[in-house]
């Protein structure tokens, strides 16, 4: 019986997988702070939760993201998500119409793209190099369309691993109060840093209260609790409150965010995403040596300092859609690049991730993808 999303076969190693590996999911560690909680007196967290999130959790959420981001995180401006998805779905249902437009980068995250289909919004795409997007690009383009908002992945980027220059930050968010749009950034990956330290978020960069952050504990914690934050100003936040979702519902996760503010409070939180920060710079590190000694000759990449991902450009003449069939009779999988596409393009790229699989299984993953692609 399945009661996951991921259904794997042992057979198949699939690199194209966003998620941790279930033997880094933290069973202890949240039942620790559920004991933790759960012995309070106090039966409010099983009560309907305030529009923006408790309160309480909100104070030791931005605390850990203080630290974490080093640059100060006021709790007002935090309102709590059912994860980071939920977080960009309620942004769209509240400050977007059917037939708005939207930009993104050019690749994006492939479930943004669905998103946004299910929203009937436009979508245009966005040329990005090794510093993010181009900020040129961006401008020509506001020549011709105000967008409702930009979706961005500045740092650590799904799925190219690149990161949004400093520099970039400010001049996007300086035109987004010019030009009038939304910068909706999907920050998920920030705290993942292993071999570069990101510029601030985005909101550090904002002054008109046009940045609405996008975060989760989904990365850092476990996928499972579905809770996730945004960061934002307090008019975006009170458009937000003020939904019909809430407003019958009540705040999202109110039970999940008293585990997790044990969890925070405790210094579990802390703890383990250090630890996963180890794992993960290792597994990072041993699959760029396999692709390094196996597929140098027919790919290319640029490393990424940090996140989950990484973005492989073939020749020309590959298309790696049509090359995942063979691909799954040999032994392994990935992602296709036309998926990141909002144009239908990107044919010849493709993403592996290394969070899934330990160091052996990663290397023979990346040699059974170099026999496929020779």
């Amino acid at each position: 019986m399945q009661i996951t999303q991921l259904n794997l076969s042992d057979e198949i190693i699939d690199l194209g997988v966003g998620q941790p590996d279930p033997s880094l999911l933290p069973l202890a560690v949240l039942s620790q702070a559920a004991k933790h909680r759960l012995t309070q007196p106090d039966a409010s967290l099983l009560q309907y939760g305030m529009e923006q999130g408790n309160e309480y959790f909100r104070r030791s959420l931005a605390q850990f993201l203080s630290d974490g981001y080093g640059v100060p995180v006021d709790p007002d401006r935090l309102f709590i998500t059912t994860g980071a998805t939920s977080g960009l779905d309620l942004v769209c249902a509240r400050f977007t119409n059917p037939g708005d437009t939207v930009f993104v980068e050019e690749p994006t995250y492939f479930l943004a793209l669905r998103l946004f289909a299910d929203r009937r919004l436009n979508v245009v795409g966005l040329p990005i190099d090794e510093n993010g997007l181009v900020a040129e690009a961006l401008e020509e383009k506001l020549a011709e369309i105000r967008p409702a908002f930009l979706y961005t992945v500045p740092t650590f980027h799904n799925p190219s691993g690149v990161t949004l220059s400093a520099s970039r930050r400010e001049h996007l968010v300086r035109l987004s109060e010019q030009h009038g749009f939304y910068v909706v950034a999907d920050e998920v990956y920030h705290m993942l840093a292993y071999t570069a330290v990101p510029p601030p978020p985005m909101v550090s960069y904002d002054a008109s209260g046009t940045v609405i952050s996008l975060g989760s504990f989904s990365k850092i914690l476990a996928p499972g609790l579905r809770l996730g934050w945004i960061q934002t100003a307090p008019d975006p936040i009170r458009r937000m409150t003020r939904s019909g979702l809430l407003l019958s519902g009540g705040g999202m996760n109110p039970f999940t965010s008293t585990i997790v503010q044990s969890a925070v409070e405790l210094g579990l939180q802390r703890e383990h995403l250090k630890r996963l920060i180890g794992i993960y710079r290792q597994r990072a590190s041993d699959l760029e040596a396999a692709l390094n000694e196996m597929l140098s000759a027919s790919t290319t990449y640029i490393p990424p300092g940090g996140g989950f991902f990484y973005w492989l450009r073939l020749p020309q003449d590959l298309d790696t859609a049509a090359l995942r069939d063979t691909a799954k009779r040999k032994g392994v999988n990935f992602q296709p690049g036309v998926n990141f596409s909002a144009g239908g393009e990107l044919h010849n790229f493709m993403r592996l991730s290394f969070v899934y699989y330990d160091s052996d299984r990663l290397r023979e993953g990346v040699r059974r993808l170099a026999a496929v692609i020779s």
